[in-house]
């Protein structure tokens, strides 16, 4: 039976239920001596934060493993640096007592987090953590959570989420899920089957069954629904798929080749590539009225259009100038813009959801990279290279890229993440090859 991955409660603050008055003064007076633990994730280098992550207390069988997620989310993002459980001089036995910051400062540890996991009877379960900050003795974070027992992944990646938010002042982007394409068998017949799991690679569960060949997945940036291209029948069309119902639509036939449809930022739009007379435009289309607009009309081959975050610009690539290149251009197609001007071509542009970036495929000798530059083309920065990188797709906090990535003999793409520093690539397992992956909103 399918669980609903949103359906817990959050209750926000209880921690001035929870402490005396007295442990809420003194950690008010610490919060006025001390200075503030943030982490600057705009500087290019950053050191991770040792972070202790106390065995959260309770439930034998949830509460390891809630905290087991929360290390690993910490871990990876690379601004973290979960701390040896053998090295904690304090052994946590109450979470709603002040730890003994002396003890935890003794082994470095910058902050620290407690929780516990209790049953509230009726099959559901109530998890609470504390953020503390060890120098400045004090409290920065308190929450807790109400869930269904099959929840408990979520929960974890929530309450990292909020751990990421108070040491960064940014949102998080744990509690997110990514949807790709699953690819399985020989080469030569390789089946492509529509794919959804978490931002970790847990929960992976197969959207589509394998009988037609899927491409470009797409999130839309309002809610839980995707966009894709299907050859049901080999007839190429463009899909709408509902991932709470499992209802798909069909968004429309096309008499010619589509290619990687993409929602606006509002939700109610798609822009897409279609294909004519050997070459390419862009066109949108209305998801409420159906009605399609051309926006480029050249005979180069124009394609991977993404809107800025505020709906206002497009960006793609066309081959007008001789080679695939980058150009911006009005979301009504106006004024097109060149905006890439390095040695090599240039692909699979995708606006950052923080408007400030552009994420593109670069082939340049003999290598795929991927890499970011400024929405006027300048800054351009390479984060990786390989055999064949391609499809990078933004976390909905616009500092971390996933994209896949086929070495050289390898047999078939896998997943991977990097970090705007491009010194953090972590490496995504899935249980078969994966291709073109494309990272949903925060869930609510």
């Amino acid at each position: 039976m399918k669980t609903d991955p949103m359906s817990f409660d959050r209750i926000n603050g209880f921690k001035s239920a929870l402490l005396a008055c007295a442990l809420l003064l003194a950690s008010a007076v610490s919060t006025l001596q001390a200075q503030e633990l943030r982490i600057d994730v705009t500087k290019g280098n950053v050191d991770p934060l040792p972070i202790a992550i106390s065995p959260f207390l309770g439930d034998a069988g949830l509460a390891p493993q809630i905290a087991g997620v929360i290390e690993a989310n910490l871990r990876r993002s690379g601004l973290f640096a979960p701390m040896d459980q053998a090295a904690f001089i304090e052994k946590i036995s109450d979470t709603n007592v002040q730890p003994r910051f002396a003890d935890w400062t003794a082994i470095k540890a910058q902050a620290l987090v407690t929780g516990r996991v209790v049953s509230e009877g009726g099959g559901r379960f109530r998890t609470e953590f504390r953020l503390w900050d060890t120098y400045g003795a004090r409290q920065i974070e308190g929450q807790q959570y109400s869930t269904d027992p099959n929840n408990w992944r979520r929960v974890g990646h929530v309450i990292s989420d909020a751990i990421y938010q108070a040491l960064t002042g940014e949102k998080g982007y744990f509690d997110t899920r990514v949807v790709f394409v699953s690819e399985t068998g020989p080469k030569n017949r390789r089946v492509k089957q529509l794919a959804i799991m978490d931002q970790d690679g847990a929960n992976v569960r197969n959207l589509t069954n394998g009988s037609d060949l899927v491409l470009t997945p797409r999130f839309s940036p309002s809610r839980q629904e995707i966009t894709y291209m299907s050859f049901a029948g080999d007839q190429p069309r463009v899909y709408l798929l509902q991932l709470d119902t499992g209802q798909r639509e069909v968004v429309g036939n096309f008499p010619s080749m589509t290619f990687s449809p993409r929602f606006s930022p509002d939700g109610q739009r798609i822009v897409m590539s279609l294909q004519q007379d050997g070459n390419a435009n862009i066109y949108t289309m209305d998801l409420r009225s159906r009605s399609t607009t051309r926006l480029t009309n050249t005979a180069a081959i124009d394609t991977s259009p993404s809107y800025s975050p505020d709906g206002r610009q497009i960006v793609f690539e066309s081959d007008r100038g001789g080679r695939q290149q980058l150009y911006v251009m009005g979301a009504d197609g106006s004024n097109p813009q060149r905006i890439s001007f390095g040695t090599g071509s240039y692909s699979t542009p995708v606006w950052s959801p923080r408007g400030d970036l552009i994420a593109f495929t670069k082939q340049s000798g003999g290598k795929f990279l991927i890499g970011v530059m400024r929405p006027d083309g300048k800054g351009e920065r390479i984060l990786t290279e390989g055999f064949h990188n391609e499809g990078p797709t933004w976390a909905p906090n616009g500092r971390v890229l996933m994209f896949f990535r086929e070495d050289q003999g390898s047999g078939g793409p896998r997943l991977y993440s990097i970090d705007l520093t491009g010194r953090n690539e972590q490496r995504i397992a899935t249980p078969a090859f994966a291709s073109d992956p494309a990272w949903s909103p925060l869930l609510n």
